[in-house]
Parts: structure tokens; C-alpha cells; sequence
């Protein structure tokens, strides 16, 4: 297989959302994981560290139609799916689509809606459709949700349910900018100026390339043994009410192959399932009652204990 057009996308896209967005490239190679594995992505962290901006610039680098939805806890269902309405000029009732009919959909603050609305992104992010009043409307590919929240937050939210956690391909969060970064920051353009100048990087018939190629990348039997030895132990530990599904291990198989991909490479090596199981894995478990461990903390910690196979 050819690597290089993993790498050269990679190169690419970081490079791009890397002028808005600085010293987060490896968020940003992330989301193109995230895109090129069919998955959705979702990015927690503190008011005001640049998540709308950063995916804003990675929608305008990876084209198609873009809908930004602001979540609020009034938004109804059928102010995302859309809806039925009787034209009086035609004496029949017409489907008037809502903001989920895009290629690229930004759900702001995902947390502010009601459970109930929030209900309304789960056939969408699974079976790439959307079903209203009996009737069921496929979605044009590609189609990615990215999701934002506030974790410090409290009032006025409504934790995600773990049935919609466990369709986000990822959990990110970009962090504080160093000194040096954030001043560059604050030299530079507006923001918004620099977002709208940026330019398409990668076309329909390269993303199809990258989807289709990255599953002939190889994963030998005792790396995947490795990988399933991180799943079981998520569900057989004591610390955890309930461990990772089985799209999780799916998702996380996927982001070593293209992980590797990026870096080059043909085949599946421990590292790469390392560095993608935090958030991979992270958000689609719960710890029990009586533990207080952080969840990324717990798969830290297992990477720490488990043994690593060698070459």
C-alpha cells in the first residue's frame, strides 16, 4: 500500500489548521484520524481555549457543507432532523430538512440540550440517517459530527448519555498555549479572518483513497493481542462499573492503522495502539461508585502494567 498519501495528508491538514491553531498538532492529526476512520469527535475543555475556531478551520479544510448548531437547552428534535410542513401553494405536506443535513456538523456545546434532543444524534452518528415522521433520509459522505462542552460547567447541562459517548470516535481537549504560542497569538490577525482564508486540503476521491486504504494496513497476531489485553482488562476491573464495548475496540483497532499510516508505516506497531487508547477509550468508560479515578488516568495506567510485545 502507499503510505505517503497518509503522511502527505497528515502534513497537509496540520499544516493548515495549524494557522489558527497553534501547537496542537497532534489534535489537529487526530481529527483527520477521526475523519478517515468514519468517526465523530468530541472536544472537552475549559471556555475559551479555541475549540469552535480549531473546528471551524477543519472544516473549511476538509470542504463539503458545513452547519454550526448552538445547544440550547429550548432546542427541540425537530429543530435538528427537520420537518414536515403543509405548502398551501402545492396542498401537500413537504420535508423541510434541519441543520443535521450537512457534510460537517458542528454541535456546540452539545450538553446545554435536554437528553431528549440529544437523543436526536444518535441514529444520525451510527447509521448515517435520519428517520421523521416514518420516513427515512440517508446522509451524503462524508459526515462527521464534532461536538464541544464545557467540563467545569454545571449549571444549565445535561450529562451526555453513555449510548452517545460511545459513538464519538475520540474525546480530545486542547489545553492552555504555551507563553511563546499564546503570544504569537495575540501579534497575528483576528482569528476569524484567518479561518475563513483557509483553503480546501483534501478532495472526495483522496478521502475515499484514505478510507479505503488504511484497512490493508497490518496488524499482526500478537500486536492484536496486545490490543484486546487493554480491552479485557477495562472489563474485568473492579475500578470500572462497566468497561469498553465492542466499538470501542473497534474504533481503537482503527486508529493504530491509520496512526501507523501517517507515520509511514504499513503495519501496526504497540506504540501506535498506546498513543490512541487514552482517547479512544477514555470516554466509554465509568468508574464504579467507590472509585475516583479519573478515566484517562485508569488507561494510562493500564498501558503502564500490561506487557508490551516485542519484536
Amino acid at each position: 500500500m502507499d503510505t505517503g498519501i497518509f503522511v502527505d495528508f497528515k502534513n497537509k491538514l496540520v499544516s493548515n489548521c495549524g494557522k489558527v491553531i497553534i501547537g496542537k498538532d497532534d489534535v489537529i492529526r487526530r481529527l483527520g484520524v477521526c475523519l478517515i476512520a468514519g468517526g465523530h469527535v468530541l472536544l472537552e475543555d475549559l471556555p475559551g481555549t479555541g475549540k469552535t475556531m480549531l473546528l471551524r478551520a477543519f472544516a473549511k479544510s476538509i470542504g463539503g457543507e458545513f452547519r454550526r448548531i448552538q445547544f440550547t437547552p429550548d432546542i427541540l428534535p425537530s429543530d435538528l432532523t427537520g420537518i414536515n410542513f403543509f405548502d398551501q401553494k402545492k396542498s401537500e405536506f413537504v420535508f423541510r430538512p434541519g441543520p443535521l443535513f450537512a457534510n460537517v456538523v458542528l454541535a456546540d456545546e452539545i450538553n446545554r440540550a435536554v437528553p431528549r434532543s440529544q437523543s436526536a444524534l444518535l441514529e444520525v452518528m451510527e447509521e448515517r440517517q435520519i428517520s421523521v415522521d416514518g420516513e427515512t433520509y440517508p446522509l451524503a459522505e462524508p459526515y462527521i459530527v464534532m461536538a464541544t462542552q464545557n467540563p467545569v460547567e454545571s449549571y444549565g447541562t445535561f450529562p451526555l448519555p453513555e449510548a452517545q459517548l460511545d459513538r464519538f470516535f475520540m474525546k480530545l481537549s486542547l489545553g492552555y498555549m504555551t507563553e511563546e504560542q499564546e503570544k504569537q497569538v495575540l501579534r497575528r490577525p483576528e482569528t476569524r479572518e484567518l479561518v475563513e482564508a483557509l483553503e480546501r486540503v483534501v478532495t472526495d476521491e483522496e478521502l475515499a483513497a484514505l478510507r479505503r486504504e488504511y484497512r490493508s494496513v497490518e496488524i499482526r497476531e500478537d500486536v492484536m493481542d496486545y490490543l484486546m489485553s487493554v480491552i479485557t482488562a477495562t472489563r474485568k476491573s473492579a475500578k470500572l462499573a462497566f468497561g469498553v464495548s465492542a466499538r470501542g475496540s473497534i474504533a481503537l483497532c482503527r486508529a493504530a492503522q491509520i496512526t501507523a499510516a501517517m507515520d509511514g508505516r504499513s503495519y501496526v506497531i504497540p506504540e501506535d495502539i498506546k498513543s490512541e487508547a487514552v482517547p479512544v477509550l477514555s470516554h466509554r468508560i465509568q468508574t464504579s461508585a467507590r472509585s475516583h479515578i479519573d478515566p484517562a488516568k485508569f488507561i494510562e495506567g493500564l498501558l503502564f502494567e500490561l506487557a508490551v510485545p516485542l519484536e
